[in-house]
Formats: structure tokens, C-alpha cells, sequence
């Protein structure tokens, strides 16, 4: 064994191995936990940090833009996959130089990642076998850090159940408990709830993995607990800021659902609150978003905030009522009919141009189709029905009864 591994391998603090680390392989070194939240990097060589290492530092997590990089580009998976240290090409759109990355394990479980810069040279086999020790040293003291932090996580983890269940009847008790374990509530906060739509461990697992790295990636201060299949994501902000809540809310559920394009996953956001004392109303605004969403059975709606979730608040009352008076709309069925015999796609078109307000650019744009070709099909609808777009109430009837199609489909 060398000199500086025996040395490294004594030292039980993470800020002096970096420097360590660092001052062997000279070159630039970022230590990060499993959820990519910085935990350290060397005093020495600050000065060749590149782009992507100065934004993680400044804001202690990878930012949204590398982490949805990193995945897209498949470096997400190889990381829990690949055991040895390797290398990762440069990605100047994000700012990012060459490097080289290993897993900090124990017990066969990651806890954290040391990435190295190769900056002027490229590292030798010798400091790459030297790097790979180093990391289960660095893992085994990463573990015994996560086991004091999971303890005080399920303490804040049942304090927020309380909260939403309803047990304190008073902001004040809230407070007095949040002193009392040491929690720190936000000023201002908003709930963002995903789910499944099947009971499946597996798919429900990598959801709350991936809701936790882009969770980690706003910057706000966020919380993350699961309660049977829904995950819940507190995410806070000074009173002064939380206006810009609901923005966050969005990038969260925007980013997580574009990596599970071919899975039904369903995501609510509630309205944002200065009284924690709020935080089940917001909650319960969440989940009735996603029980829109189920509903109608597209984890797609026009919004996946409540305070915009519209007429798709009341689509159950309106189709009990449909379904006890035998209420059929003619002329969507007419249209149905249409595109299952030609092929066409003329109840989309309807939706869209809704959608819309009968805006024919808008309208073609989102359809990806020309201007021309979207005249030809509103004259077509308007051909084979007796609907009139110029009429408003017509249109809102229109679109709520397709809404409920979806449903019947």
C-alpha cells in the first residue's frame, strides 16, 4: 500500500481526503452524495473548475440542465452500473470538460460519487487503481453519515405526515414541534404529489428515485416522503418568492415526466401557502388533480396545477349526469365514426382547435400540420356536423364532452 492511501485510508474527515486526493493526482476534485448534492471539493487547483463544477458548487446540487443531460445521454445509469472509475467525454453545452467518475461504495451500495477533472493530462492506470481504493474508504464514511441522516429524516418524514393528517389543530403546536425536532419550516410552500396508475414496486421505485435527483435540483429547499403510492414533494421558499412556487412546481413535474413517456405517471401540484398549517389543503388540492387526471385516464391534462385545473374539476358530476339522462353528442360521434372509416384525425383537430379558441395558426402549429391542410379539416367538420364555432357556448360543450370520450375510451 502507498504511502498516501495509508494516509488517506486513516483520515475520517471528507474535506482533507479531498485535499489529499487533489494534491496526489493534482488536478481538480468534486465529492457528491447519491443525490448528486455537494459534499466537498479541493481548495487546491480552484482555479481550473470548469463551467458545470462552478454551477454545482454555487448552488450545492447539479442543476436541472446537467442532470436531464446526464440521463438523456444514458451517464445516469452507467454510474450505478460501471464499479471501476471512467471516463466522461465533454459536453460543452453544459459546460462540462472531460473527467473521470467512480462510485463510492459499501456493502454494494453507492453512496456518493467522486468526480476528477482531467485537466492538461489524462490519469495514469496507477492513479486510476488509486482512485478505486480511495472510493470505498470514502463510501464506508459516506454510509455512516447516511445513517445519522436517515434517522432525523423519518422524524421530519412523520412530523409533515401529522401535518397533512390533520393532528395539530394549531400553527403554533406545528411550530413548537418543528423547534422541538429541529426542522426549519420554509416561509412559503407548495405540494407536488406524483403516482402510478398500476400497483408496480418496480416502476413506482425509479419514480421516486427520479423525483428525488430533480427534486435535489431545484433551487429551493425541498422534502421528499412517500405515503403508500404516492410521493410527496414539499417544496419551500421565502415568503418574498413564493409567487415563483408554482414555476418550480411545473419544472419538477415537466422534467420527471419526460422520463417516463411510455409509463402512466400522474402528478399534481396544489396552491402555494404562507400558513403551514395549509399544507393538507394543499395536499388534498394535488391529489385532485391526479384524481382528474385517472378520471378521464390521460395523466396529460391541460395543467397539473389546481388552481387551473377548470371545468376538469367537475367532469364526474357532469358525466353522472350524462350517463342518467342517456345524453349522446351527435356530432362527436358522427366525427368518431369518420376517423375510424377514413382514417382521419378529425376529433383531435376538434380538440386542438378548441383548445385554441378556433385560432387557425396556433391551431396548426400544434398539430404540426399546414394551415391549409387544418382548414380542410374544420370544413370537413363543419360539414358533416351542425357545429358553430362561432358560438361559446357550443365550443365549452363541445370540449367537456370530448373530455368525457377519452373517459369512455
Amino acid at each position: 500500500m502507498s504511502q498516501p492511501l495509508e494516509k488517506i485510508l486513516s483520515l475520517t474527515d471528507i474535506d482533507e481526503i479531498t485535499d489529499m486526493v487533489s494534491a496526489y493526482l493534482k488536478k481538480p476534485i468534486v465529492i457528491e452524495s447519491d443525490q448528486f448534492s455537494l459534499l466537498s471539493y479541493s481548495s487546491y487547483y480552484i482555479d481550473q473548475f470548469d463551467q458545470a463544477n462552478q454551477q454545482t458548487i454555487f448552488t450545492k446540487r447539479w442543476p436541472i440542465s446537467i442532470l436531464e443531460k446526464f440521463m438523456d445521454e444514458g451517464i445516469v445509469e452507467q454510474l450505478k452500473s460501471i464499479p471501476k472509475p471512467f471516463r466522461i467525454k465533454q459536453f460543452q453545452s453544459i459546460g462540462l470538460n472531460q473527467r473521470v467518475v467512480v462510485s463510492a461504495k459499501y456493502k454494494e451500495i453507492i453512496f456518493g460519487y467522486i468526480w476528477v477533472q482531467e485537466t492538461n493530462t489524462l490519469l495514469t492506470d496507477n492513479e486510476l487503481n488509486f482512485l478505486h481504493e480511495v472510493s470505498f474508504h470514502i463510501g464506508k464514511l459516506l454510509y455512516q453519515k447516511n445513517q445519522l441522516k436517515l434517522g432525523k429524516d423519518e422524524e421530519k418524514n412523520q412530523f409533515y405526515k401529522k401535518i397533512i393528517e390533520k393532528t395539530y389543530q394549531t400553527e403554533n403546536q406545528i411550530k413548537w414541534e418543528a423547534a422541538n425536532i429541529k426542522v426549519i419550516i420554509p416561509d412559503a410552500f407548495i405540494i407536488n404529489v406524483f403516482t402510478v396508475a398500476q400497483n408496480d414496486e418496480d416502476i413506482f421505485g425509479e419514480l421516486t428515485e427520479t423525483v428525488r435527483l430533480f427534486a435535489n435540483a431545484l433551487n429551493r429547499p425541498t422534502h421528499l416522503f412517500t405515503d403508500q403510492l404516492k410521493i410527496i414533494v414539499i417544496i419551500g421558499s421565502t415568503s418574498k418568492d413564493s409567487g415563483r412556487l408554482s414555476e418550480s412546481a411545473n419544472e419538477l413535474t415537466h422534467t420527471v415526466l419526460s422520463q417516463f413517456k411510455n409509463q402512466k405517471v400522474f402528478s399534481g401540484i396544489g396552491n402555494a401557502y404562507l400558513s403551514i398549517l395549509q399544507l393538507s389543503k394543499s395536499y388534498a388540492e394535488a391529489l385532485e388533480v391526479i384524481n382528474a387526471a385517472k378520471y378521464i385516464g390521460s395523466p396529460i391534462l391541460l395543467t397539473f396545477e389546481y388552481k387551473k385545473l377548470g371545468v376538469f374539476r367537475y367532469l364526474e358530476t357532469i358525466y353522472r349526469h350524462q350517463s342518467e339522462t342517456s345524453y349522446i353528442n351527435e356530432d362527436l360521434l358522427i366525427l368518431q365514426k369518420k376517423d375510424l372509416e377514413s382514417q382521419t384525425n378529425l376529433l383531435k383537430t376538434l380538440e386542438v382547435f378548441l383548445l385554441n379558441n378556433c385560432r387557425l395558426k396556433p391551431t396548426a402549429d400544434q398539430l404540426f400540420v399546414h394551415i391549409n391542410t387544418l382548414k380542410y379539416r374544420v370544413n370537413q367538420i363543419t360539414d358533416l356536423t351542425a357545429i358553430d364555432f362561432d358560438d361559446f357556448n357550443t365550443r365549452c360543450h363541445l370540449f367537456i364532452d370530448l373530455q368525457l370520450m377519452k373517459r369512455e375510451k
